[in-house]
Parts: C-alpha cells; sequence; structure tokens
C-alpha cells in the first residue's frame, strides 16, 4: 500500500516527526518514517533506520558518526534519500513525501522529493520557507511550509503549523488530481524570452491550430530546467527549444544559466525536437553594478532597472555553438536546426543595439560544422519574422507526426 514517506532527522526532530505521524495515522492516510539523523542516536523508532538510508548512499550510519562531519552527514542523507525514494517510487510504494527540518532537513527533505515526478505531492515544514528557496525547490512542484518557530519541541505554534502540514499532506493524497484523459493533446514544450516572444507566440498559434498543448517556459534559468525535468518525466512528445539563450549565460558567465545540462533531456529521451538560437546573442545580469569587472568595455543594453544585458562576442558565440552541435548530435531521436539570418533577438537587427553580423555568423557558422550531414537550415529571416515561426513550428509537426507523436 503506498504510503507518505516522512523524512526528519530523529536524534532532533523525533517528537515532532511522531506527532505529525500520528496526525496523519489519525486521518487514516498510510505512513513510512524515514530517519536521516546521524549525529546521535534516534529518539523516535522509525519505519526505515538510517543505516539503510546511508547504505543507499554509500557509507554508512557508523562511518558518518565517526567522523563527526554534520555538512558530509547531511551531503550523504540528501543521496540516500533520494535514491531511497526514487526506489520505492519505482515500486509503487510512494504517496508523497513530508519533511520537517531547518536547513540540514530542508537539504535532506527536498532532495528526496526533487527525485520524484510532477504532481507526487511533496511538502516541506522548514525554518527557511521565508526566505529564497530556489535551491531547495528547483524546478519541482514542492509546497514550502514556514515553520515560523524552530521546530524544537511541541507548544501552540509548531503543534498548529505541523497540524497545518499534515492535514494538507492528507488531503493531496486523499483527493488526488484527475489522471490525464485519453483526449488530451499532445503536449509539446517551447522555450520563450521577451525578445524573442514575436516568435513563440506565432509558433504557439500554428501548434495549437494543429492539436497540440503547448506549455511555454520563460529562459531565465529555472525556466529551462523545468522543461529538462518535464522531459525527463516523459510527458513532453515534442520540444520547440527556439530560445536558448540559457547556453550563453552558461558560457559567458550570466545570472541565467540552466546548468550544463540544459539541451540534452529531449536526446535523451529521443523526441523529435525543433532547435533554433534564440536570444543568444547576449548574457544577462541585473543591475549595471552586478556586472562584474572583467566585463569591462563590453557592449551593454539596460533592459530595465533590474536587468542589463551583454553582447557576446564572435569567439564566445563560436563556443556556443559548438556545444550545441555536441549535445544534438548526441541526441537519440529527430533534431532539426533552424538558423535565423537576420538576427536572433528583438535587439539583434540591423540598426539595433546588439547587431553583430561576425558574431551571428560565428555562432551559426559553428552549428554548422558540428552538425555536418544533419538538418541545419538557415532561413533569411530575422527570429521575429512570421515566417520564421511558422517554419519552426510546420518542422516540428512534420516530425512529431512521422513519429506517431500526435
Amino acid at each position: 500500500m503506498p504510503s507518505v514517506f516522512l523524512f526528519a532527522t530523529l536524534d532532533t526532530k523525533g517528537p515532532e516527526a511522531a506527532y505529525v505521524r500520528d496526525l496523519l495515522t489519525s486521518l487514516r492516510v498510510a505512513v513510512t518514517l524515514v530517519d536521516v539523523g546521524a549525529l546521535r542516536p534516534p529518539t523516535v523508532e522509525s519505519d526505515i533506520p538510517r543505516e539503510r538510508v546511508f547504505e543507499l548512499a554509500g557509507t554508512t550510519a557508523e562511518a558518518v558518526l565517526g567522523q563527526g562531519d554534520r555538512g558530509e552527514a547531511v551531503t550523504r542523507a540528501a543521496a540516500g534519500a533520494a535514491q531511497l525514494v526514487r526506489e520505492a517510487y519505482a515500486r509503487g510504494e510512494v504517496s508523497g513525501v513530508l519533511g520537517l527540518g531547518g536547513s540540514a532537513g530542508t537539504t535532506i527533505g527536498t532532495a528526496a522529493m526533487k527525485a520524484l515526478p510532477l504532481g507526487v505531492p511533496k511538502v516541506m515544514v522548514s525554518t527557511l520557507a521565508s526566505g529564497t528557496v530556489r535551491q531547495f525547490v528547483g524546478d519541482k512542484d514542492i509546497f514550502m511550509l514556514n515553520a515560523v518557530v524552530d521546530i524544537l519541541g511541541l507548544n501552540r505554534v509548531s503543534r498548529q503549523v505541523l497540524s497545518q502540514a499534515a492535514r494538507a499532506m492528507a488531503g493531496l493524497v486523499k483527493h488526488p488530481a484527475p489522471p490525464a484523459k485519453p483526449g488530451d493533446r499532445p503536449l509539446v514544450a517551447a522555450t520563450m524570452f521577451g525578445v524573442t516572444t514575436p516568435c513563440v507566440e506565432r509558433a504557439r498559434e500554428v501548434l495549437e491550430e494543429a492539436g497540440y498543448e503547448v506549455l511555454v517556459f520563460h529562459a531565465t534559468g529555472n525556466g529551462g530546467q523545468a522543461m529538462e525535468s518535464l522531459i525527463d518525466d516523459g510527458v513532453i512528445a515534442g520540444v520547440l527549444d527556439l530560445t536558448t539563450t540559457e547556453l550563453a549565460d552558461e558560457a559567458v558567465g550570466g545570472f541565467l544559466s540552466a546548468g550544463p545540462e540544459r539541451l540534452t533531456a529531449a536526446g535523451r529521451a529521443g523526441i523529435p525536437q525543433v532547435v533554433s538560437t534564440g536570444a543568444l546573442d547576449m548574457a544577462n545580469f541585473y543591475a549595471p553594478e552586478s556586472v562584474p569587472e572583467r566585463f569591462q568595455g563590453r557592449t551593454f543594453y539596460r533592459h530595465n532597472a533590474n536587468v542589463t544585458l551583454m553582447r557576446v562576442t564572435a569567439d564566445e558565440s563560436a563556443r556556443i555553438g559548438e556545444d550545441i552541435a555536441r549535445k544534438l548530435s548526441a541526441a537519440t531521436g529527430p533534431v532539426a536546426v533552424l538558423l535565423p539570418a537576420r538576427g536572433v533577438s528583438a535587439i539583434d537587427r540591423a540598426g539595433a543595439p546588439f547587431d553583430d553580423p561576425p558574431a551571428r555568423q560565428a555562432l551559426h557558422d559553428a552549428i554548422r560544422r558540428g552538425l555536418s550531414g544533419r538538418d541545419v537550415e538557415e532561413l533569411d529571416l530575422h527570429i521575429n519574422d512570421p515566417a520564421f515561426a511558422e517554419a519552426a513550428a510546420q518542422k516540428l509537426i512534420g516530425m512529431m507526426r512521422g513519429r506517431g507523436r500526435g
């Protein structure tokens, strides 16, 4: 029978975890209590002991305890918790994940949550929930509940918050989202930035007219990560990756990188993807004073008071193009690349602030060289021309229908 996996460091949060476990049980929700503590003996008996968690992380509780290194203990517990949940979910044993903790417990609990696909209930009671939580939530659907007081003892405030967590999880588990309907349209993932909006809007219209549902991801780092995660979850039929700007931030050192794995999930999944070079003319920073000193003398454009764009050079563009070609060469499914010869963003066109034909040419030449013999086409259009968007959408539609994906 599937159950809620409740993660807590039972050497420091034992009574609180037991309180939540008992509440869930009273609400007729099955619970599996997992001990992820290490530095002192547990104060409450668990269903899955810490020894199993650390075994899955390639070590032992005794070895971690002997080191006395709290940071290493948290790192190993997080890895073990993620693997534990991953394996249990594959066996159909997980109905949801609930975590309790401060910085250590939040790191461990959310690591387990991030190992699960979209839709599995995830609730984290954390003393850090009122601050910046991107490092814990990432691209997953995790509910962060502010603990208000430290999770140290049961009192009128902590009981209220922990009760909310238990009741929320019970509601999520007992009233799941309706399953996908047989008539639901195939999902297409698309990437967009402010400077490629006209292109993606028109492409979306074409895809929707052809019977597809389009999920648009804002290419600000987290958006690209979220798209890659959903592709890995197996819910995406095709990808219209027109705005690959996050690759420029990764290569140059901008603030909106989606990490080195960007542009790899569709290739692993073997699903059709149409890729372009949208907004690869720029790296992104925040206010002007946030730009690193090493970039002084470069070409900048103030997008607004909080966003400063930097023009990517020809040498940087060539490196980005090589990265794109390398990643797409490894794809196991159909790939097509469309290159807009007249500009890759709203500010990269004749007379615009980032117009730089040699840099654009270096980017596109590197892609062509690296993907020699593959489907790479340069169109004498700007990326925001309706004809470019229509060509990209139609190309993807043809690839998906050829693969029986709608």
